[in-house]
């Protein structure tokens, strides 16, 4: 009986510590310290000390498991520090949340521009939807508005995608803006006016900032519908 005991209480353990929650952690844990190409059933077998076979009584597949990970990821960033903020706040936050997420794991913009109706994107679109019904926004432009933010969201996930396959994970975001900003001072200046009005604009902006300049241009739009 105390063998029996002994050995239920090991699968208890052995249960607890192969949860699906906790397959996910480690996904996200290699997708950040290695990217997307490192995460395969056997790195994910060697950092959770397991087998591949436990791993797959939870998991079906690679692209099951990217989307788990993106998620876990965007399921935080779009409920935390909504609940005592206003409507246009809370949107305000979660958009934010949503480029904080983006920045910091790379990846998820990758799987987010990767399927465009997968479980993530649809957290976005209910939690801006939900948001924008408290602002008062009528029913007919809802979905409209909603889109718009949706897709401002998305197009920033599609870029970081496109920087994340095209430049090296230790890029240096100065160096690089400085060299892309050089190029459009050389640029002939009767052809590309403004591009080279803007150039010292394009050197010192932050991405975070002028992302929510472009949340508020959107929000100021969608006053004008309320």
């Amino acid at each position: 009986m105390v063998r029996m005991a002994t050995r239920n209480q090991r699968t208890e353990r052995r249960t607890d510590a192969l949860s699906k929650e906790r397959i996910v952690e480690a996904a996200i844990e290699i997708l950040d310290d290695e990217g997307e190409a490192a995460l395969t059933f056997r790195a994910l077998s060697a950092r959770l000390a397991t087998g591949s076979g436990a791993i797959y009584w939870h998991v079906a597949n690679k692209s099951e498991l990217l989307a788990a990970a993106t998620d876990d990821v965007i399921a935080r960033v779009t409920t935390e520090g909504t609940e005592s903020a206003t409507p246009r706040e809370a949107i305000r936050i979660i958009t934010l949340g949503v480029f904080d997420a983006i920045d910091a794991h790379p990846w998820v913009g990758t799987q987010l521009s990767r399927e465009p109706w997968q479980s993530a994107v649809m957290q976005i679109f209910e939690s801006l939807g939900e948001q924008l019904q408290a602002l008062g926004v009528p029913q007919p432009a809802q979905f409209d508005c909603a889109s718009a933010l949706l897709n401002y969201v998305l197009g920033l996930a599609g870029q970081y995608a496109a920087g994340a396959r095209l430049l090296p994970r230790e890029t240096d975001r100065s160096a690089f803006l400085a060299t892309v900003a050089q190029r459009w001072e050389e640029l002939d200046s009767a052809k590309y006016p403004f591009l080279n009005q803007v150039t010292a604009q394009l050197r010192d902006h932050d991405d975070r900032e002028q992302f929510l300049a472009g949340i508020d241009l959107i929000l100021a739009g969608i006053d004008t519908v309320r």
